[in-house]
């Protein structure tokens, strides 16, 4: 039981050590990435409803 245990924690840690070792200019460029895209999104569901209460 210890033995699958440890493997986890290594695995755990090393995914943290992968993580911090990201630049403040990456997560910054990510984030900006996945705000961009939400806001993309939102206008295309915005226009498709306009579209559908006009016709």
């Amino acid at each position: 039981m210890t033995e699958s245990t440890q493997p986890d924690s290594k695995t755990s840690l090393s995914d943290t050590k992968e993580a911090e070792a990201r630049t403040p200019e990456q997560i910054r460029k990510s984030r900006n990435r996945v705000l961009g895209l939400g806001l993309a999104a939102f206008v295309v569901l915005v226009f498709f409803i306009s579209i559908a209460k006009m016709g």
